[in-house]
């Protein structure tokens, strides 16, 4: 396999040591099989998942550097069975297959990022990894919670960082290469760039790093919102008097990184890592002001940190019951200091900061291919993982006219604490070359501790729960001709309470959020089947899904007898929910898939399609219907591009994302007529690209973004979406 699609740890992108000066002379049939395979730098380097025999896809560093995504979020839109939703400018949450936030695991270098504070729904934490730092971004779709452990139900998001060349050979022991790119937008007005270092030493001690800045304004949109149900214009997002510039967007952004590879020898390396990502002034564009709020209401993200360190030793070619091995020590730190302006008319303002800082540590551990027969072989992957949580969180009332500032409730317990953890296994058996089966399970210990406040304003009960089970799973692939293989998989998923669940307490919409410490874990069983052909000319995968989830967690709306005696908040507000397990079991079904086509002349084309849809109980006992949708499901959608790339470096291509109108029914009127309840618009957005690339001293992109001006809008709550404009790329390299 190449060495920019290894599924094996990070891959780097500086140059590869230099060809022999006479290379053998290729006859024409190996020639013409080259060329065929997409190994040829017109089509570029097959990206090859590192799960299988699952539903899985890559994004490459050229996909990446090709479509410009403004984040890590948005590189994903052209991934199968993903729908990538926006709260606000500045944050972005992929949903797989119709989950999402807390109900997705993310990792970053092998390293766990979901930690206890991930709220229900949509949330901002993968915007927080900056794209121009990987190599490759990995979406598994389904339940994979005996690899990932807890909140993997939807399923995994993998994130690869760029490694150090480690160039060897040559007539000098140092090398370095450095690049320098600016990035530009028209649509927000954004500005940008990031300076980046690669050095090594004898192809031993390799750094690879950089810096990087940009300021994004107001998002110019391809035009008024309309609602799906009354065709007239949303009251959010709030527009300037133009009609087209939307209020609420726009922030700055820092980041720097830094990666330090030593292979100690041929078969020991270790590496240290280090990511800091820091966004400022980011409003949330659906509180911006809320809808039932005065104009000037705008609830703000002042920071918005993430940093992570970790180290990892790597072990290849070891003894029978370990040929490889992997083991990282990481800590994080996630800050998040939030400012809710009440208004021009309000003499106070409403201010929180949380604080989470993440102990982790995983090991995993590969067998050689045992050969236990002829044609029969068998290989099991093992380790181990745990991440503690401590968690501080405050808040206070700032009086604008007096300058007192007085504590308030905060978001969370301060002082909570959550431990996630354990033990799994997984075993691959090959029979023949023709039947690759897959079966393991997970054993796993969660614990959450919470102080309890019982005071009278306050009234949080403190939390001392624990949670251990078992899952497992399994799957089956058939070579039925050569490239082509029938899969099925039969996976389980958990998700265990975070703090988020057991002890915050929020604004959602007009109302409160309020804590629940009784809550149980969710459970998931994922059945999948589809068709994967890798062939010459063609790609495709395509998959049927049935995921049926025990004691969903959702919202439920609790009366104002229920709120804290004193908690004026709580009486006043409009309505108040919390978090509940539903009995009885959700089912969330569908399909997704892509297929890519390698055509003569440098042209080629890709699509994807997915739909999804998800029912289950009514969360209020005996009311009509029994079974509803469940919310924030998204619609059928797809993309299609069409590309052509050339010997001499030059590329174009057009995308087109799009998504069906979905309206979402509740129960017959009296008239017998299904009533609306709500649903997404649809879109249709055309990108049109061009660049060139002189590799590695230069690359320009250019991105001429929704060139029809349609209106646009996100699913469900989200409200961000493409203006018209010019997106422009320009990087150098010494």
């Amino acid at each position: 396999m190449s060495k920019e699609t290894g599924p094996e740890g990070p891959v780097p992108e500086g140059p590869v040591a230099p060809a022999p000066a006479s290379p053998t002379r290729l006859t024409r049939e190996a020639a013409e099989q080259a060329r065929t395979v997409g190994r040829t730098t017109v089509r570029g380097q097959r990206a090859g998942a590192s799960h299988d025999t699952r539903a899985a896809s890559v994004v490459t560093r050229r996909d990446l550097e090709e479509r410009l995504p403004r984040s890590a979020p948005d590189a994903l839109r052209f991934e199968p069975g993903v729908y990538v939703q926006q709260t606000a400018h500045g944050q972005g949450s992929p949903y797989v297959r119709g989950l999402t936030g807390q109900q997705t695991v993310m990792m970053f270098d092998g390293i766990r990022l979901n930690n206890s504070t991930f709220r229900y729904g949509p949330n901002q934490y993968f915007f927080t990894i900056d794209s121009r730092t990987l190599q490759k971004l990995e979406v598994l779709r389904g339940a994979a919670s005996t690899r990932y452990g807890s909140d993997a139900m939807g399923g995994a998001l993998l994130a690869t960082p760029i490694d150090p060349a480690l160039e060897v050979g040559g007539q000098r022991n140092w090398y370095g290469h450095s690049k320098a790119m600016m990035r530009s937008g028209t649509a927000d007005g954004e500005m940008g760039g990031r300076a980046q270092l690669d050095l090594g030493w004898k192809g031993k001690v390799g750094l690879f790093g950089g810096v990087g800045y940009r300021d994004v304004g107001l998002l110019r949109a391809g035009g008024k919102v309309l609602s799906p149900t009354t065709g007239q214009p949303v009251k959010s997002p709030l527009f300037a008097a133009d009609g087209v510039t939307q209020r609420g967007t726009g922030f700055r952004e820092f980041t720097a990184d830094a990666r330090l590879v030593y292979k100690i020898s041929d078969k020991h390396r270790l590496t240290l890592g280090y990511y800091d990502y820091r966004q400022f002034d980011a409003p949330r564009t659906d509180r911006c002001p809320p809808v039932t709020a005065p104009q000037t209401e705008c609830l703000w993200y002042d920071e918005q940190f993430r940093t992570l360190v970790y180290g990892a030793y790597d072990v290849s070619d070891g003894p029978a019951a370990a040929e490889r091995v992997r083991w990282t020590v990481s800590y994080q730190h996630q800050h998040e200091r939030r400012r809710y302006d009440r208004g021009a008319e309000s003499t106070y303002r409403i201010i929180g900061r949380d604080e989470v800082y993440s102990l982790g540590t995983g090991l995993n551990i590969s067998t050689k291919n045992f050969g236990l027969a002829r044609g029969v072989s068998l290989r099991v992957d093992y380790g181990l993982d745990a991440y503690f949580d401590t968690l501080r969180s405050y808040a206070w009332n700032t009086f604008l006219d007096v300058g007192i500032t007085t504590p308030t409730t905060s978001q969370y317990a301060n002082g909570s604490r959550y431990l996630t953890s354990g033990v799994w296994t997984e075993a691959k058996l090959n029979l023949y070359d023709r039947v690759e089966l897959r079966a393991g399970g997970r054993g796993s210990l969660v614990v959450a501790r919470a102080p309890g406040n019982l005071d009278a304003m306050v009234g949080r009960r403190p939390i001392d729960q624990n949670w251990g089970g078992a899952v497992g799973g399994g799957g089956v692939a058939v070579r039925l001709l050569d490239g082509v293989r029938w899969i099925t998989n039969l996976d389980q998923g958990f998700r265990a309470p975070n703090l988020d669940d057991l002890t915050s307490r929020q604004a959602t919409g007009a109302g409160q959020q309020y804590e629940n410490p009784n809550l149980r874990p969710e459970r998931a069983l994922t059945l999948e089947t589809g068709l994967k052909i890798e062939r010459p000319r063609v790609e495709l995968q395509l998959f049927a899904f049935q995921s049926w989830i025990d004691r969903l967690i959702t919202r439920v709306r609790f009366d104002r007898d229920q709120c804290p005696p004193e908690d004026n908040i709580c009486g006043a507000a409009v309505y108040n929910v919390t978090l509940a397990n539903i009995a009885g079991t959700s089912h969330i079904r569908g399909f997704d898939g892509a297929v890519r086509l390698f055509l003569p002349r440098g042209f080629g084309m890709r699509a994807t399609a997915a739909y999804t849809w998800g029912d289950g109980p009514n969360p209020v006992p005996d009311l009509d219907p029994v079974r509803v949708p469940l919310s924030r499901i998204p619609p059928l959608n797809g993309t299609v591009e069409i590309n052509w790339r050339h010997r001499a470096g030059f590329f174009a291509s057009s995308a087109l994302r799009w998504a069906r109108p979905q309206t979402r029914l509740t129960e017959t009127d009296k008239n017998d007529q299904r009533i609306p309840l709500g649903g997404t618009p649809g879109f249709a957005v055309l990108d049109v690209r061009a660049g060139y690339r002189l590799q590695p001293y230069a690359l320009v992109v250019l991105v001429l973004e929704n060139v029809t001006n349609a209106a646009y809008r996100y699913h469900g709550s989200s409200i961000n979406g493409p203006g018209r404009g010019l997106n422009v790329l320009i990087e150098v390299g010494f």
